[in-house]
């Protein structure tokens, strides 16, 4: 995999709205977060347009995206929020130039599909981590704290007590993965992830339930399941039931899915649609350990 170089102070970022709209209120905590951590911020033209519920028009939010990848200054992209709309961009946007000088593009959720469009095409390194929609003042959480980190190349490691459902064992391989649906969503198309011999990370919000076995069952068919070394399974926030429930949490869900294969699996992991949503390096190699406590490791090269 390629790594794009770290961030040092001075560097220059840009903020872009590939896809839901978003106001000047709701970034400027996180613009004032980048430069108190010794960053300038760039700021997209249309970042704050409205066109419907999108930032713009497709042209729009594509242009604001396609200049930020082009430009030798930007380090890293960061994206303001997800919803819903980067799939809508992605076909359209040239990736020669960040190919040749590759920068960190940043986000969940909606991001998945730029994570992985850009592992599967490229093999370029991204970064799942928090969006400016979420950073509400210039105070370093651990979630912010994992971002800067990842950001500048500082080590991050994580550990937590083993959760309900998860399953022992150890592996390694590179992290994939993101929001559930809109990796759902990227199946057969150009961006559909390969997982052989990766460890898979998932997430979702406001889904039905039966929504997520669909997804599941959906995954386990086109055999993306069989062939991963690992599963590390995030928030799975807000799930929605139906007037006859379905009888099963997100969890038992996903369990009962992968229950005949032996890989390890660890549930609620901090990341995702939570108030802690550790940083994810996306196309590194991982070290995934499910013991009394789950160990996730990011392996250097």
């Amino acid at each position: 995999m390629i790594r794009p170089a770290y961030l040092k102070k001075g560097d220059k970022i840009a903020i872009v709205s590939p896809a839901r709209s978003i106001t000047f209120d709701e970034v400027h905590p996180a613009i004032r977060f980048f430069q108190r951590n010794d960053l300038e911020v760039v700021l997209g033209t249309h970042v704050f347009s409205k066109h419907h519920q999108f930032a713009g028009t497709d042209g729009q939010r594509c242009k604001d995206f396609q200049q930020m990848l082009d430009d030798d200054t930007i380090r890293a992209i960061i994206c303001s929020r997800g919803g819903y709309g980067t799939v809508r961009i992605i076909d359209k946007l040239d990736f020669t130039k960040f190919r040749k000088s590759p920068k960190w593009i940043v986000g969940y959720s909606d991001v998945t599909v730029l994570h992985a469009h850009i592992h599967q095409l490229f093999g370029i390194e991204t970064l799942h981590a928090v969006m400016p929609i979420n950073i509400k003042n210039e105070k370093r959480d651990e979630t912010l704290q994992t971002l800067i980190s990842a950001l500048f190349g500082e080590p991050i490691a994580y550990a937590y007590p083993k959760p309900f459902l998860s399953r022992g064992g150890i592996a390694e391989g590179l992290l994939v993965g993101g929001n559930l649906s809109i990796l759902h969503n990227l199946m057969g198309s150009v961006s559909e992830l390969d997982t052989t011999g990766k460890i898979l990370f998932l997430e979702d919000v406001d889904e039905y339930l039966y929504h997520i076995d669909r997804m599941m069952i959906n995954l386990y068919r086109a055999g993306k399941l069989a062939r991963i070394k690992g599963l590390i399974v995030g928030g799975m926030s807000k799930m929605n039931d139906n007037v006859i429930p379905f009888g099963k949490s997100a969890g038992e869900i996903i369990a009962d899915v992968v229950k005949e294969y032996k890989f390890p699996v660890c549930f609620d992991f901090p990341a995702g649609h939570l108030d802690t949503n550790l940083a994810l390096i996306l196309g590194r190699k991982v070290s995934l350990r499910v013991g009394d406590e789950v160990e996730l490791d990011f392996l250097p090269s």
